[in-house]
């Protein structure tokens, strides 16, 4: 009998109404922060933490489809993940959305939940 491949897990965030359109929510899962977005009814999730200096996302500013960070001023998109402005100049990593159950999941590889620093 074959040893079943690993596949992507789902992991639990938060409630789809604790990010109303237009905000933002940091989540705590497996030791990391994700940051949750919801930009016109399109959720996305993005490690929580900017990838130049440890600076929690949260605290900067959604504009357009992208995040600022707030003590340096690093814009990222938010779909691709994509260092927009320096200082950064590694990407964060971005999670696969699914909603069900009301829920904000994200689907990841199994093992450790990537994230650029």
């Amino acid at each position: 009998m074959a040893t079943p491949l690993p596949g992507p897990r789902r992991l639990d965030l938060c409630a789809a109404d604790e990010v109303p359109p237009g905000t933002m929510k940091l989540c705590a899962v497996e030791g990391e922060l994700v940051l949750v977005t919801n930009l016109a009814g399109v959720y996305h999730a993005t490690q929580g933490i900017c990838s130049h200096q440890y600076f929690e996302l949260d605290k900067g500013f959604l504009t357009g489809d992208s995040i600022t960070c707030a003590l340096h001023l690093s814009r990222f998109d938010l779909e691709t993940g994509e260092a927009l402005d320096p200082p950064a100049e590694w990407p964060l990593a971005v999670y696969r959305v699914v909603l069900e159950g009301g829920r904000v999941l994200i689907e990841v590889p199994d093992g450790p939940l990537e994230v650029n620093r």
